[in-house]
């Protein structure tokens, strides 16, 4: 018997503690093994998928296609019985593509030649108004143009921008490769050059050229800029390092008036927190030349996968879940601004955002950007997590929910981070079609994406 008699409850609170914690833990494994049954035996996003790429396909902002997937959106949200879904218009670019991009090699050593290549135009990149021929300066990357600058003028700048292979995480050879795409039209103009070809941001072994955003700097002409296929990007450097190459390329780009689009947003309301709101979401335009399915279809649909499973296991959020479709992520972020900026304006209160954007490949873990003690809060729950193969690991966010920090500093930003090693192959290519998308690992997606939403959702962010 203990002497005093206050020390009772509090021996009888520590005694129980661990008894009590092993109850949540099963509390919580029961329902996210619930979860994950419901998603991978009668889960529908990949139907969506094919009706999302098959019967409206690529979806460029400002297209008649991204206005159609916005309804379809919409539509579908509805039949899942949210207590909301509505649309928020904003404005976004639209960039046309104008034209079939050609680029050829028709000079090696001074001696005609006619080889075609396979290039396309990169986003937001502008008309070459006609035919550009010249001479190319082949060059590895900006240290090299710089040492070179005096050969720049009146080239066709061909920048190497090929992955280092020895990034396993295949997102950071993107990164260190993507200021090409970006910047390299503009750094070459600043010169003198006419125009300027990439190899394509990609580590497929095949010759399907790769588009993406690319920025012009006001302050230098807007010369026209292709990316090349990987093989023939190759195959042109090989060339350039042997002697002298001349090139023709021709682009047709243009941009219209600003285009009305819309985010389409669901909502779960809170029963306990409803002023403590949770986003989910991946984007729905994609790049014109292909379907979008792994960019970013893959991510519209395991976020409307989450919302359906949550129905009809008739969950009730603690917290505000929002499930939001995001315009204009590929060339111009403007859905993600607009979300942000409604969000401030309405002052509220944003605890986590959840983006997928890395394909429907197999889910390795889910990423989060916070502070040391918060991270291992969150890492608490990787047992929970690893029977369906993910872990929580440093790092997360992504370009659509990013903005929502621009108001507030403590919004934790996390992410879905699938498999990689085959997501470059795809990415902005002609080759990103729903055929390439596996539905057992697209429904994994969604199944971690659930899981670690129900865990935010039931225990909070804080530590």
């Amino acid at each position: 018997m203990l002497k005093y008699p206050i020390m009772r409850p509090l021996f009888f609170l520590v005694f129980c503690l661990p008894f009590m914690a092993q109850a949540q833990v099963n509390q919580d494994s029961v329902a996210i093994k619930k979860m994950a049954d419901e998603i991978m035996t009668n889960g529908t996003a990949y139907d969506l998928l094919r009706e999302l790429t098959k019967k409206i396909g690529g979806r460029l902002a400002g297209s008649p296609q991204q206005q159609n997937a916005a309804i379809w959106g919409k539509r579908n949200l509805e039949a899942m019985k949210p207590d909301k879904v509505y649309m928020q218009p904003c404005k976004t670019p639209n960039w046309q593509r104008g034209g079939k991009d050609f680029a050829a090699i028709v000079g090696v050593n001074g001696k005609p030649t006619n080889q075609k290549l396979e290039a396309l135009a990169l986003g937001n990149s502008l008309s070459s108004n006609g035919l550009v021929e010249a001479d190319v300066l082949a060059v590895a990357n900006f240290d090299e143009l710089e040492k070179r600058k005096d050969e720049v003028k009146g080239k066709i700048v061909y920048y190497h921008s090929e992955f280092d292979p020895t990034f396993i995480q295949t997102f950071k050879a993107y990164s260190a490769a993507g200021t090409y795409r970006g910047t390299g039209a503009s750094r070459a103009a600043k010169y003198g050059a006419v125009g300027v070809m990439i190899h394509s941001l990609s580590t497929a072994p095949d010759n399907a050229p790769h588009t993406g955003g690319m920025k012009y700097d006001s302050a230098y002409p807007k010369i026209p800029a292709v990316a090349l296929g990987p093989n023939d990007a190759k195959a042109l450097y090989a060339k350039a390092k042997k002697g002298t190459l001349r090139a023709q390329i021709q682009t047709y780009g243009f941009f219209l008036p600003d285009a009305d689009e819309n985010n389409v947003v669901a909502e779960l309301k809170g029963t306990e927190h409803p002023e403590e709101i949770i986003t989910i979401g991946g984007h729905l335009d994609s790049w014109d030349v292909n379907e979008g399915a792994h960019d970013d279809g893959a991510g519209i649909v395991q976020t409307m996968e989450v919302l359906r499973a949550m129905k009809a296991l008739n969950y009730q959020p603690k917290h505000t879940i929002r499930f939001v479709l995001f315009a204009n992520e590929e060339n111009g972020g403007k859905g993600g601004a607009k979300y942000a900026e409604l969000a401030k304006l309405n002052k509220e209160k944003h605890i986590l955002a959840l983006e997928s954007d890395a394909g429907g490949f197999t889910p390795r873990s889910i990423g989060v950007g916070t502070t040391p003690a918060q991270l291992a809060y969150f890492q608490k729950w990787t047992p929970l997590l690893k029977p369906y193969g993910t872990e929580v690991t440093a790092g997360g966010g992504g370009a659509d929910i990013g903005p929502l920090t621009g108001y507030d500093k403590n919004i934790v930003m996390s992410s879905l981070i699938p498999d990689s090693q085959r997501y470059f192959d795809l990415h902005h290519a002609k080759t990103d079609v729903f055929e390439n998308v596996n539905k057992r690992e697209l429904l994994l997606g969604a199944v971690n994406i659930a899981a670690f939403i129900y865990l935010v959702d039931q225990h909070g962010v804080n530590p």
